[in-house]
């Protein structure tokens, strides 16, 4: 049981938290407009549970890969020097074996959609590679944050591909927001890195603007969230509950930029988790509750 614990410790299981809401918002939407075209089209079982599995399994296999590729820096890194594969609890080779199995199982959750559904097998690979691909960006791009909302806006645009086999605008403007957000919130987290990136010359928006203007910079990124899911609701059947959603998002944005000052990070870790588990999981609520009581 404590290597379980430890895998789990080392992809944060808990951080599925962040994506996976945006997923099942997306396929709730999706569902929804299946049941209000005509002949409606049944729900499935299967696709909620081919939607759990593929999110786990490709967010676990990500993670770990990560933590592969990042271990020689990770060791280095005062802030990470207490993760798994630096100090030993888990083996290279162990990890390995780990995301080798969790890409084999995300890719074999995709034939849950099967035969109705074939773009969820047809895109596990490229996506697989995509996320993989994160992992690598801070050698070569300030741009690597947003490489990691891209990652994550992902999850809804899969998820209603999975239940509708087609693209939408409304799912691409959620996936824009999840961008954004994670973004957002990933370049106040690499400003606990600041001194570390600039001393290892690797690319990160704290280390190339400082930290004052990469704040500046995640508030923006945020604004841009917070437009886009109002933009959402001008697309796609929301009532007034979810706009009130949408204003307690933004309540929720603003508190987690108040807890970061440039010159105090020390809350940067409760501002990271709590407050964006709090806005995925309280969105995800809000605007599934608003989807039950809308009525064509």
């Amino acid at each position: 049981m404590s290597r379980v614990r430890y895998f789990l410790e080392l992809i944060r299981f808990s951080h599925t938290l962040f994506a996976l809401p945006f997923a099942l918002l997306a396929a709730a939407m999706a569902w929804a407009a299946n049941a209000r075209q005509q002949p409606p089209v049944a729900f499935r079982w299967l696709d909620l549970l081919g939607i759990l599995l593929c999110m786990v399994t490709a967010r676990s296999a990500a993670m770990a890969f990560n933590r592969l590729v990042d271990r020689r820096l990770d060791a280095l890194n005062p802030r990470t020097q207490s993760r798994h594969l630096p100090r030993g609890v888990l083996s290279v080779a162990a990890v390995s074996v780990f995301t080798v199995l969790c890409s084999l199982a995300f890719v074999a959750s995709t034939l849950l959609f099967l035969p109705h559904n074939p773009w969820p097998l047809i895109a596990s690979v490229p996506v697989l590679l995509f996320l993989f691909a994160y992992s690598f960006t801070k050698r070569f791009t300030w741009l690597s944050h947003f490489w990691l909302g891209a990652a994550l806006m992902l999850a809804p645009l899969a998820a209603w591909v999975a239940i509708r086999a087609e693209l939408a605008l409304p799912p691409v403007i959620l996936g824009g927001a999840v961008l954004l957000w994670v973004a957002g919130f990933d370049i106040i987290y690499a400003c606990q890195d600041y001194d570390f990136d600039r001393a290892m010359r690797l690319y990160s928006i704290p280390a190339r603007l400082g930290i004052p203007q990469a704040l500046r910079l995640a508030a923006l990124c945020h604004l841009g969230m917070l437009v886009l899911l109002v933009v959402l609701a001008a697309v796609y059947p929301f009532g007034w509950l979810y706009l009130v959603g949408v204003a307690l998002t933004g309540l929720l944005v603003g508190y987690e930029h108040w807890l970061v000052k440039p010159q105090d990070l020390s809350r940067v870790n409760q501002a990271f988790f709590h407050v964006n588990a709090t806005i995925s999981l309280g969105l995800l609520i809000i605007a599934t509750v608003d989807l039950l009581m809308y009525r064509p």
